[in-house]
């Protein structure tokens, strides 16, 4: 398991992560979701030793992370920007990371680069930024690790790409427990393949919880009201929003669906659904409560 206590960086006067506790238990998918400069990459830094904390720690299994070669051969990281040796080929790159990982399986790298299409005697740097993010994915999956950390891992992958290294994560987490700890602002790309959602926002983590659970404690209420009933009366709702559009109105509601629906109830009103939020509406919803509103930046 991967825990941080207290975890801080800062860049001068700027704190990019904030005292930060969390627990990532191993074999899910953990996503890491976050407003720009929410201190996604930072932390993910930080999770791989790249980065030394000011403040607090980052353990695997009770021992600290930074400048421990042991820890680190346990976990691989694909960062935003591609970063290869100069002039080098996926081949030289494999050979290179079989001295860093032991369990690196070199058959089945040659395997999915075949599959992928990629030439693994080609210099890296003649590769689109799509064939250079495959090429990390490769890597990251053959080197046996225990867990992977991937920052905007599918950004420049095309749709068919995309699913297919979902794919594979899914397959080594159920043939050997992988743990993938996934960052990225595309929340539609988690959505179908995260267990496990931590949402950070100016360097602070504003919730850790379980994708389903998340779910299940946040409703949008669709509702026509009786004349004279204002949503606003509602005490018994623990409403975050409210739209109107006519007679229409559409509540972002805390709580669990019966509670909902049991107190919308009470007002008898004219029409009342629930429905669930995507992962993305779940986002603006929790960042929206903390001031970061889409009205107050394009106003």
């Amino acid at each position: 398991m991967i825990e941080t206590k207290g975890l801080t960086k800062r860049f001068g006067d700027i704190v990019a992560v904030d005292h930060i506790d969390a627990a990532i238990r191993d074999g899910s998918v953990f996503g890491l979701i976050g407003t720009n400069g929410a201190g996604k990459s930072t932390f993910l830094r930080m999770l791989s030793g790249i980065l030394k904390p000011d403040e607090g720690t980052v353990s695997i299994d009770g021992t600290e992370v930074y400048e421990n070669m042991e820890v680190k051969s346990r976990f691989f990281y694909i960062s935003d920007d591609q970063y290869f040796f100069s002039n080098a080929t996926p081949a030289e790159m494999m050979t290179f990371y079989r001295t860093v990982y032991p369990g690196f399986d070199r058959e089945r790298f040659h395997h999915l680069m075949k599959s992928f299409d990629l030439d693994e005697r080609r210099k890296i740097n003649t590769f689109s930024k799509g064939m250079k993010k495959q090429v990390s994915v490769i890597c990251g999956v053959c080197a046996g690790t225990d867990y992977l950390f991937c920052d905007e891992t599918f950004d420049g992958l095309d749709p068919v790409m995309r699913q297919t290294v979902k794919s594979i994560f899914v397959g080594d987490m159920e043939e050997r427990n992988l743990t993938p700890i996934i960052a990225s602002h595309n929340l539609r790309e988690l959505e179908d393949i995260c267990d496990h959602v931590g949402l950070l926002h100016k360097g602070g983590i504003l919730l850790s919880r379980d994708l389903e659970d998340m779910k299940l404690n946040i409703h949008k209420l669709q509702c026509v009201l009786l004349p004279g009933t204002e949503p606003e009366d509602m005490k018994e709702l623990d409403i975050m929003k409210i739209e109107r559009r006519g007679s229409l109105c559409t509540l972002t509601v805390r709580g669990s669906r019966e509670a909902i629906e049991s107190a919308a109830a009470s007002y008898h009103p004219v029409f009342a659904e629930l429905i669930p939020l995507t992962l993305e509406e779940i986002f603006i919803s929790e960042t929206e409560v903390v001031g970061y509103d889409i009205k107050k930046l394009v106003l």
